[in-house]
């Protein structure tokens, strides 16, 4: 059971946790239970600034709260650091599906770089298989306690490194073994898609579905590089598309908007905002509106019709479940249990899943919430 599992419910007493939910956006060096750090680390040496679980919860809390993207990724060295073996990366993997569902995720995407996790002699492809290995063991123990869950791998090339061709080569290849998709991520200002156009070009070729981290620690022009360039099926957070919204006057009861080329292009396209609220604080990606998720853009991107869905990023660092990303935002803005099931429609819909799969996803999301 996840160490982050608490319950959470709507005001018409729903438990969200029982809801069916979709996770798009959700990385596997972030999502690590502490006490798996803890015991990992000790098997290989790793310094720890302590030993006790709830202790290192707090450490990587706060210093994930830095309103910094670069200062947040730092905390990703510990736990890079026991994801070095095929034991470490398998468990990591395999917990990390228990965790989801636990937490009512029926469909999942983990998002993980395989170049970050080669310091102790495994092979790109070993990387893969190991993670592969926990995610069908994870999945059977998830069915095991009677609920459903699927679960597929997201490939990321790092964007500030050079091995993009050979991860999106690498991703092609195991498409067949738990592979759904591409993504680049790590520091995004002045690392655009442009640099991995080889990448990209190649994923073309092979009719393989990208999603770019854009619009959080960079603006349109990151969204632009990623739709272009990057051919991005979705938008790692995309929260800053908003940028391209402007509010001409607000009365009582509504909201009058102009929004520019580019984010009606995003709209009209249906690309999927795979946002995620408590990590947007923390990395100051919505620091245009304010600091508060009251200032989130979430809700106005939401009622003007963009494919909005709502995701963890990195659960440890941001000590937050999809259960609890869901409460929040309906805390904040009101929302019902129709307002959370169509953020999970919508995030069905920009599944990597072949068509059908994604409409038989849909069904089972809606039979969740009628019968819930």
């Amino acid at each position: 059971m996840s160490e982050q599992n608490a319950g959470y419910a709507l005001a018409d007493g729903t438990d969200i946790r029982a809801l069916p939910k979709v996770s798009l956006h959700d990385h596997l060096d972030g999502g690590l239970r502490p006490s798996t750090v803890i015991e990992l680390g000790d098997t290989i040496g790793l310094e720890l600034p302590t030993t006790d679980p709830v202790e290192l919860a707090r450490w990587f809390g706060e210093k994930s709260n830095s309103g910094s993207l670069v200062e947040y990724l730092k905390t990703f060295d510990l736990t890079t650091a026991v994801m070095q073996t095929r034991e470490g990366l398998t468990r990591v993997a395999r917990e990390f599906v228990q965790d989801l569902g636990a937490d009512g995720v029926v469909y999942g995407e983990i998002r993980w770089a395989p170049e970050q996790h080669l310091t102790r002699g495994l092979s790109l492809d070993e990387t893969v298989e190991a993670v592969q290995e926990g995610i069908e063991a994870g999945i059977q123990d998830v069915r095991a306690t009677g609920k459903r869950i699927r679960v597929g791998q997201l490939v990321s090339a790092m964007r500030h490194l050079d091995r993009g061709l050979e991860i999106a080569q690498l991703a092609v290849r195991h498409r067949d073994n738990g592979v759904v998709g591409f993504d680049i991520a790590g520091p995004e200002a002045g690392f655009p898609p442009a640099k991995h156009r080889a990448a990209f070009d190649y994923l073309a070729e092979n009719f393989f579905p990208a999603t770019v981290h854009a619009g959080e620690a960079d603006g349109l022009d990151s969204i632009r590089g990623a739709l272009l360039d990057g051919r991005a099926l979705r938008l790692g957070h995309g929260v800053r598309i908003a940028e391209d919204i402007s509010i001409e006057r607000q009365d009582d009861e509504n909201t009058y908007v102009t929004l520019g080329t580019l984010s009606q292009w995003v709209k009209d396209r249906e690309i999927a905002l795979e946002t995620s609220p408590t990590s947007n604080l923390q990395t100051g990606a919505i620091a245009a509106w304010g600091t508060d998720i009251l200032d989130h853009p979430f809700d106005l991107l939401y009622q003007l019709g963009f494919r909005v869905t709502v995701n963890t990023d990195n659960r440890l660092m941001s000590g937050t479940t999809l259960t609890r990303e869901l409460s929040i935002l309906a805390d904040a803005f009101a929302y019902d249990r129709t307002d959370l099931e169509i953020f999970q429609l919508n995030a069905a819909a920009g599944a990597f899943l072949p068509l059908e799969e994604r409409e038989e996803l849909a069904d089972i999301i809606t039979a969740g919430f009628e019968g819930s």
